[in-house]
């Protein structure tokens, strides 16, 4: 999946954590770790199932933007899958994951900068961040301060964005 970079030196600086959204699943903030060292970028679900819609390959799966203790927020969300792939976590255990195409919106202002990533869905619950940024979905757009959280903005109140 690519789309047209921005113009030469154009880069947006980011932090090493950033909220970011996915406009087409109905995800407006997603607390997201930027992860230079991941290749690929993932993002939590669960009750992940794969149906046919007009003979192409979909997938249907529950995110949790964000993991909090209280007031947990579940979103149902359909994506056109692109790729089945063998992926090796951090500490070395492989899975076979599902890959999905959809649209990035770097930050949740809705003018931020956007374009179209392949994400697999992986169950991130027992980690920090229900998303990673990899670098392949960064490449030619994002520069990493990884001193810096949130550049783009902290979302303070993100439940209130799924009222």
């Amino acid at each position: 999946m690519s789309a047209p970079l921005p113009a030469s030196g154009a880069l947006t600086t980011v932090g090493w954590r950033e909220w970011v959204a996915f406009p087409d699943l109905g995800l407006p903030a997603v607390r997201c770790k930027v992860d230079t060292g991941a290749a690929t970028s993932s993002l939590h679900a669960s009750r992940i199932e794969t149906f046919e819609r007009d003979g192409e390959p979909w997938a249907r799966f529950v995110v949790r933007p964000f993991f909090r203790r209280h007031r947990q927020v579940r979103v149902r969300c359909e994506a056109p899958i692109v790729d089945e792939r063998h992926v090796r976590s951090s500490s070395g255990h492989e899975d076979l994951r599902i890959v999905v195409g959809v649209t990035l919106r770097l930050g949740v202002r809705s003018d931020a900068p956007q374009w179209p990533i392949e994400v697999t869905l992986a169950d991130r619950a027992s980690m920090q961040f229900p998303m990673l940024l990899g670098r392949e979905a960064m490449k030619g757009r994002v520069a990493v301060d990884p001193g810096a959280s949130f550049l783009l903005g902290h979302v303070e109140h993100a439940a209130a964005l799924y009222e």
